[in-house]
C-alpha cells in the first residue's frame, strides 16, 4: 500500500489517489472549460499562450509536444507554424479534456496526432521533439520532477521545454488577488459551469504549487540547462523555459 502523500489543492492525500482526484475535477469542467478560461482571466490567458506560442521559436518541419494540452489552443497555435513537414502532438491525461480538444480542432479544421497520456510516462522515444509545452498542467502532476525529467528526455539536444503555469504574485496585489481566488471565483464556477468546488481547487491547487525560483531549482534539478522565467501580470503567471544541451 502507498502511504505517501500528496497535495490535492489545501488537501493532503495518497499519492496514489491523486490523479484520480484531477480527473474528477476535469471531467466536471471540460465542457465549460474554454468558457471559464476567459471568464476567470478577463481573456488574459489567451495573451500568455500567444506569448508561450512566440518564446517556442517553432518553425516549419519541426516536431512539437503539447502536454496536457486541453482544448488545444497551443496546438492549433503550433500547427500554423510546422506546416504539413512538421509534427504536433497533442497530448492528456484526462479524456474529457482531450475529447473536447479534438471536436474543438476538428470544427476549425486542424487534426494534430493525439495520445491520451501520463507525463510522468511519456509514450515517445528520447530525442524525438524540438520542443515541448505544457500550459496550466504542471501544477496538477503528481511527480513534478519525474514529468519534468520525461519532458527533458523526449528532446532531442539543443530542444526545449516551456511551462506556463500559475505562479507567486507580488505581495502587493496577494490581498486582492486572494480575495478573488477565493471569493469571487469559486461562484463564477458554481453559476457558470455548476461547479463551485472545482474552482476552490484551483484556487488551492495554485496557492501550493512551487513559486518561480523554486520551479527554476526543479528544472535545474532534473538536467535542465540555461533555466529563466518569464513574469506576466505580475506574477500571476510564469513561462519558465530550460534547454537540453546534450
Amino acid at each position: 500500500m502507498n502511504d505517501k502523500t500528496t497535495d490535492f489543492g489545501f488537501e493532503k492525500v495518497p499519492e496514489d489517489q491523486k490523479a484520480k482526484k484531477v480527473a474528477e475535477v476535469f471531467d466536471s469542467v471540460a465542457a465549460k472549460y474554454d468558457v471559464m478560461n476567459d471568464l476567470m482571466s478577463g481573456g488574459m490567458h489567451r495573451l500568455w499562450k500567444a506569448s508561450t506560442v512566440r518564446a517556442a521559436g517553432v518553425r516549419p518541419g519541426m516536431k512539437v509536444l503539447d502536454i496536457a494540452g486541453g482544448t488545444g489552443d497551443l496546438s492549433k497555435a503550433f500547427l500554423d507554424k510546422v506546416g504539413p513537414s512538421g509534427e504536433v502532438w497533442l497530448t492528456d491525461i484526462n479524456e474529457s479534456m482531450l475529447r473536447v480538444g479534438r471536436n474543438r480542432m476538428i470544427d476549425h479544421g486542424y487534426l494534430p496526432k493525439m495520445a491520451l497520456c501520463d507525463a510522468e510516462k511519456l509514450p515517445f522515444p528520447d530525442n524525438y521533439f524540438d520542443v515541448v509545452t505544457v500550459a496550466f498542467g504542471l501544477r496538477n502532476m503528481t511527480h513534478k520532477n519525474v514529468a519534468l525529467a520525461e519532458m527533458r528526455r523526449v528532446i532531442k539536444p539543443g530542444g526545449k521545454v516551456l511551462v506556463l503555469e500559475f505562479s507567486k504574485v507580488n505581495p502587493l496585489l496577494a490581498p486582492a488577488y486572494d480575495l478573488y481566488s477565493f471569493q469571487v471565483l469559486p461562484k463564477i464556477g458554481q453559476i457558470v459551469a455548476q461547479d463551485s468546488a472545482s474552482y476552490q481547487y484551483l484556487a488551492e491547487s495554485i496557492r501550493m504549487h512551487p513559486d518561480q525560483e523554486t520551479l527554476k531549482s526543479i528544472m535545474l534539478e532534473s538536467g535542465f540547462d540555461q533555466v529563466k522565467y518569464t513574469n506576466y501580470t505580475a506574477g500571476v503567471v510564469a513561462l519558465h523555459q530550460g534547454t537540453k544541451f546534450a
